[in-house]
């Protein structure tokens, strides 16, 4: 191993550059993980919603105007 003079903080140019290179990564990594989690909680936000939106066209009073909706552009009587 060849050592560095020391200049600044006392760390050599190779030393600084490996802890970048590990400090990136750790940086990355955690990112990553971030990332899944946002995408699990936009999935679990999504699909309420659709529950949601479910219940609401399948209701007595949004099902019965989308028949009178349907049935005048069709022409036929409901």
């Amino acid at each position: 191993m060849r050592y560095v003079k020391k200049r600044g903080n006392g760390l050599g140019g190779g030393c600084r550059a490996a802890l970048r290179a590990v400090h990136d990564r750790v940086r990355s990594a955690s990112d990553a993980g971030m990332t899944t989690s946002e995408y699990a909680l936009g999935t679990v936000a999504a699909c309420g919603f659709a529950a949601l939106l479910y219940k609401v066209v399948t209701s007595d009073a949004v099902r019965e105007a989308l028949e009178s909706i349907v049935g005048k552009a069709l022409g036929v009587q409901v």
